[in-house]
């Protein structure tokens, strides 16, 4: 059976008013209706009255005398309201308006939609603290993510920053818990200054991963054992320099920092062997270890650390004179993981710490080792040690005065790993062991060869061809002449080699890399061939020319470095080491002044200048070194495609006649006034203003040939720490 219609929304509209209009003037059965019908209706769900439906009711309003539209088709919207609702009721359900609204989620930007880890992730790219506190005081959310970044590493570089951080952390009802951010504290650059009640307020801060009290003379036991006893988690100290600690602090040490992982106490004389064993027995994730100067330590606190500390990767025991062959057998034996070691003036080892290695078995991992002042090895133990550890990056043999042409040959078998080999006064070494050495490693950055009195210009032309060399170190070799630095020119000179690609169009380019030389004391060497090296090696930043007479010169003195204090009267004298701006100022002298010019364009026999006889400047006695000491920063590995041409033709290098040291009048140096120099402004300023003055810039790095192979004994090592906050870079371990 069809269904009849639903009556329309404004029919039942009308209806409903004209119901409740007779509701109240009918009578009492009227009313009885209407309540049995509104119960009815209350009964569904709570829908609104329905009167009555008539016969006439059955009519669609839209085919009423109202209208006279048509029909509505069975597919219109209309129908919806046509299905029966619970109570069999012929009107459909009436929308609710608030049921008709749609609910969006809030509207917000698109940065205030990223979650909180996101955002942490780019707050922590932000490397200034003032941009750090600007993002903090955006808003709440921001400062909740902030604080801590901001909070992980504070800085303490003045006492008054030093104070604002007590303060703060002495907060009763802070907002943040800020004794919880800090992760790492750094006093020195306030170590003159540093006491006990410098680091009392600071043991809050209970979880701490690195605390760094470099030089801190003042401090002792009593300030800092509370504060390693609130950092259960320090990964990294460094008291180096501390003088005053004791073997208290260590007990404290190992007591409270099981997770400890690098420990520095160079200088710290007063810790005991006892408590070293003991902190090498509680702490046996350490893997950096730095003895430096510690006089005191024995193998038994050595073999301790080799026994129970099985992930080692640096151990530095410069100057543990106390320190034998067994420790150092046990710690390459036992310590696979061993990347540096470093037993410089250890003069108790000799041969016998390395032959009683175990045969047929290779230490792939170590990288560096340190040998200076171990006077005691031959030529065996270097032969032995290349078999053990044929990876070996870094090989410093100074002062090892019994090695000659053999141990020379074997470490020619490290091939392309070998980066840095130091062999300053291995005086048995010859021209032929510099020829076997750079023909094998021809991946060499940094060779000193100081103090060897047998080489000549054949090694240096043949040093000069390895493409990567930055620094060459030949003080005091005294065969050494022009010919030398001709043959380092041509090699690093860019200039002609892009004449020789215009030609040539597949030949390769090298390009200049030489950045370091030292040729103190080298006496035969003249201004032409120095001027043409400055020329061709524009990465130069370092030139040393201690007691050369050509250059003690008064002109010069003001692009020179200012000689050290403890230097003698004569050393100062003959003190000329160029470094920095001073370099770029001494290449703009001598290129610029006219007395120059013959030296700069001539390719003539000159005439020598008049020389008084007997009146040539002579340097004297010759001392150690420049005073400087140089440090090694290469560390990049190279691709290995480099080759070297040793049948190069060397007759084409620029050989001008050299001429004679400038004369010098009743033993005084010659003073060259001819003209004023002229600079330009950018160098003046970079040259403290433009004022002649014999100091370089402060700061511009070291300055002689060798790491530590010339320096004062007098004067103690400083330690490094950056090496204990680094981690190691296991693709570099690898190498190529």
């Amino acid at each position: 059976m069809a269904r009849p219609p639903a009556p329309a929304l404004d029919v039942i509209a009308a209806r409903t008013s004209a119901g409740a209009a007779a509701a109240t003037s009918t009578s009492t059965s009227t009313t009885n209706n209407a309540a049995a019908v509104n119960s009815t209706t209350a009964s569904n769900s709570g829908r609104l009255p329905v009167p009555p439906i008539t016969s006439e009711d059955s009519r669609d309003s839209r085919s009423s005398s109202s209208t006279n539209s048509p029909a509505p088709a069975d597919n219109e919207e209309s129908d919806f309201f046509l299905a029966n609702n619970d109570s069999q009721s012929s009107l459909g359900v009436m929308p609710n308006l608030q049921d008709m609204q749609v609910t969006d989620q809030e509207c917000l930007p698109t940065v205030a939609a990223l979650p909180s880890e996101i955002l942490i992730s780019i707050f922590s790219r932000i490397s200034d603290p003032k941009e750090l506190l600007n993002c903090m005081l955006t808003c709440k959310r921001w400062a909740r993510n902030v604080v801590e970044i901001l909070w992980h590493r504070p800085s303490c570089t003045t006492w008054e920053k030093h104070k604002a951080i007590c303060a703060t952390l002495s907060l009763e009802r802070p907002f943040f818990t800020y004794t919880d951010f800090i992760k790492r504290l750094n006093l020195a650059a306030l170590a003159d200054g540093v006491n006990d009640g410098s680091v009392t307020p600071l043991a809050v801060c209970t979880r701490v991963e690195r605390l760094t009290l470099t030089n801190c003379h003042n401090l002792t036991d009593g300030g800092l054992t509370p504060l390693v006893q609130s950092s259960q988690h320090l990964l990294a100290l460094d008291l180096s320099g501390d003088n005053n600690i004791t073997e208290t602090s260590i007990f404290a040490i190992a007591d409270n920092c099981r997770k400890l992982q690098g420990l520095n106490i160079s200088g710290c004389r007063q810790v005991s062997n006892d408590s070293l064993v003991r902190l090498a027995h509680s702490c046996r994730f350490i893997k950096r270890i730095k003895l430096n100067d510690c006089n005191q330590v024995n193998d038994t606190a050595v073999l301790a650390f080799t026994n129970h500390c099985p992930n080692i990767l640096e151990i530095d025991l410069h100057q543990c004179t106390n320190i034998g062959n067994e420790p150092v057998s046990a710690l390459l034996a036992k310590e696979q993981s061993l990347r540096e070691l470093r037993l410089a003036s250890c003069e108790l080892i000799d041969d016998g710490a390395f032959l009683a290695l175990p045969p047929f078995r290779t230490y792939e991992n170590l990288r560096i080792l340190d040998l200076t002042s171990c006077s005691r090895l031959t030529d065996r133990a270097v032969e032995k040690i290349i078999d053990v550890a044929p990876r070996l990056r870094n090989l410093v043999l100074a002062k090892c005065s019994n090695i000659t042409d053999v141990a020379v040959h074997a470490i020619a078998k490290l091939q392309k790993n070998l980066h840095y080999v130091h062999l300053g006064h291995c005086r048995h070494i010859t021209d032929d062991a510099v020829k076997r050495l750079v023909r094998s490693c021809n991946r060499i950055r940094y060779i000193d060869l100081g103090c060897c009195i047998n080489l000549t210009d054949e090694s240096v032309t043949l040093l000069a061809g390895l493409p990567k060399l930055k620094r060459i170190g030949l003080v005091k070799c005294a065969s050494i002449t022009d010919k030398s630095m001709y043959a380092l020119a041509s090699a690093n000179d860019h200039r002609s080699q892009y004449r020789s690609t215009a030609n040539h169009p597949g030949h390769d380019v090298r390009a200049p890399s030489l950045e370091r030389v030292h040729l103190s004391y080298c006496t035969n060497l003249t201004l032409p061939s120095i001027i043409k090296l400055l020329n061709c090696c524009p990465k130069l930043t370092h030139l040393s020319l201690t007691g050369v007479p050509a250059f003690l010169r008064d002109d010069l003195d003001r692009f020179c470095r200012e000689a050290p204090p403890d230097f003698t009267e004569h050393q100062r004298a003959v003190f000329c080491v160029f470094s920095g701006t001073g370099v770029a100022g001494l290449r703009h002298h001598l290129n610029t002044r006219e007395e120059f010019a013959e030296y700069r364009e001539g390719r003539t026999q000159r005439r020598r200048a008049a020389v008084v006889p007997g009146n040539h400047a002579n340097p004297g006695p010759i001392p150690d070194a420049d005073g400087f000491e140089d440090g090694l920063e290469d560390d990049d590995m190279g691709d290995g495609s480099d080759l070297i041409d040793f049948n190069a033709d060397l007759t084409n290098l620029a050989h001008n006649p050299v001429p004679p040291p400038p004369a010098f009048q009743a033993g005084a140096m010659l003073n060259t006034t001819a003209a004023p120099l002229h600079m330009p402004a950018s160098l003046n300023a970079a040259m403290l203003g433009g004022q002649a003055n014999t100091n370089g810039p402060a700061g511009t790095g070291p300055s002689t040939a060798g790491a530590g192979l010339f320096n004062n004994p007098a004067s103690p090592p400083g330690p490094s720490t950056a090496s204990m906050q680094a981690h190691v870079d296991n693709n570099e371990t690898q190498g190529p």
